[in-house]
């Protein structure tokens, strides 16, 4: 399975990703970890001996686009492991493994275990935030708490979810100009899109993912819908921050969060782009939720 429609977008992506991580403001460690589903690269940065915090980003995107606005504030509380999720754009490298047999609990595990954490705090945005719900609700005991970002409970077929998302990418994602990329950057966010749209780099690697990678290659990350009961199991550890904006809040995401009494925090100007969007803001929410 190609994961970038050319040669030439895989190298320009690896060499914006390089470019956007190197505006994080703090240095990272790269490492490699090896799983059954191909080898997972990992960025470790802040804190020494501080609570592990592990990230996950979105689909579709990477570690150095996700966390370029919250990587310094966060480091400064944390020692933190941000992941490129395996399949995506970023640097991990998928195996022959990585196929319909592919569990995200598993290769979570091996990750945690290649990197010697046992229990640890989460935070996750967007399909993140599905990975950290899945992962608590798997394996309850190795998550002390857990941060959905942009994200709401998984209650919703993949059919179902698949359609939501057509109607709020399409057509600009059809079609990737600089302008369609500008104009899907601002439908995603709230007041403060300029947060995406002014900065050059990131509006560049979002375009640049748009037309180099193969959504495709995501596909073995399944979204399996839990029952009111599942829901009940990962509350008490769960904290969801959830742009008003959002257009997946608007259209059933903020729904099913009350309907289920989720503990939320609720940003009335910001849209799916939330740490991006109020990073000072969502740092402290995470930082006051996790210590």
């Amino acid at each position: 399975m190609k994961r970038y429609r050319s040669a030439k977008y895989e190298q320009r992506l690896r060499l914006s990703y390089d470019g956007l991580l190197q505006q994080w403001g703090v240095s990272t460690t790269e490492v490699d970890i090896p799983t059954s589903y191909g080898s997972t690269h990992v960025h470790i940065f802040g804190k020494e001996n501080a609570p592990p915090l592990v990230l996950f980003h979105g689909v579709a995107d990477d570690s150095a686009l996700m966390w370029i606005y919250n990587a310094a504030g966060l480091a400064e509380q944390f020692s933190i492991y941000a992941v490129d999720t395996i399949g995506g754009p970023g640097k991990s490298t998928p195996s022959s493994n990585y196929n319909t047999s592919f569990d995200a609990a598993q290769w979570i595990d091996q990750v945690l275990d290649g990197l010697k954490l046992h229990s640890v705090n989460m935070a996750g945005v967007s399909h993140g935030g599905y990975l950290v719900q899945y992962y608590t609700l798997c394996r309850n005991e190795r998550v002390n708490k857990g941060i959905a970002l942009a994200s709401t409970v998984p209650v919703t077929t993949a059919k179902e979810t698949m359609a939501t998302m057509m109607k709020i990418f399409m057509p600009q994602a059809l079609f990737p100009t600089s302008r369609n990329v500008r104009k899907l950057l601002a439908k995603l966010s709230g007041d403060n899109s300029a947060a995406f749209t002014d900065h050059p780099l990131i509006t560049q690697h979002f375009e640049l993912l748009l037309r180099g990678y193969n959504n495709v290659a995501m596909r073995y990350h399944q979204i399996i819908p839990f029952t009111a009961e599942q829901i009940m199991q990962i509350k008490p550890k769960l904290l969801y921050l959830v742009g008003e904006q959002d257009p997946f809040a608007v259209r059933g995401g903020k729904k099913q969060l009350e309907q289920h009494g989720m503990n939320v925090i609720y940003f009335p100007e910001a849209g799916h782009g939330i740490n991006h969007e109020l990073p000072e803001k969502i740092n402290r929410a995470i930082i006051d939720y996790l210590l």
